[in-house]
C-alpha cells in the first residue's frame, strides 16, 4: 500500500480545518483513515497545529510519502530534522520550531493634497 501522508478538511465552508492523517494513497482526500497525526488550524496567526510526532517518524521511516502541504507542517513540527537525524543514525529529538505571528498588513497612506504634489510655478 503506498501510504501518504495528507490534509483531511473537516472544517466546514469559509471555515477551513484540517487533520494530518496517513491515507492509502490510491483513495480520495476524505477516505477511511489509516492513522490520525493530530489536527491543523489555518486560520489562526499563527496556524496552530499539534502533530504526534513518534506516530509520523514512524510512517515516515516506513515510507510514507507526504504531500507539499503536509511536508510544510511536518518540517515545522520539527518532525523532518528528526528523520534525517535517524537516517544517519543519530539519537532522534524531535524539537518544534516556534512560528511568529504575521505582522499586521499595512494600509496604503492616503496621497497628498493635489496642491502639494505639484510644484509651484514662478510668475
Amino acid at each position: 500500500m503506498p501510504a501518504k501522508i495528507r490534509l483531511k478538511k473537516v472544517g466546514r465552508k469559509g471555515q477551513p480545518s484540517y487533520r494530518v492523517v496517513v491515507l492509502d494513497g490510491r483513495k480520495p482526500r476524505d477516505a477511511k483513515v489509516v492513522a490520525d497525526l493530530g489536527p491543523y488550524d489555518p486560520k489562526t496567526n499563527p496556524p496552530t497545529f499539534e502533530i504526534d510526532g513518534d506516530a509520523a517518524l514512524k510512517w515516515l521511516q516506513d515510507g510514507a510519502k507526504p504531500t507539499r502541504a503536509a511536508r510544510n507542517i511536518l518540517s515545522n513540527a520539527g518532525i523532518f530534522a528528526a528523520w534525517d537525524a535517524a537516517k544517519r543514525g543519530e539519537p532522534v529529538v524531535i524539537e518544534a520550531k516556534e512560528l511568529k505571528a504575521d505582522a499586521p498588513k499595512k494600509q496604503p497612506a492616503a496621497q497628498a493634497p493635489a496642491e502639494d504634489a505639484k510644484p509651484e510655478a514662478s510668475e
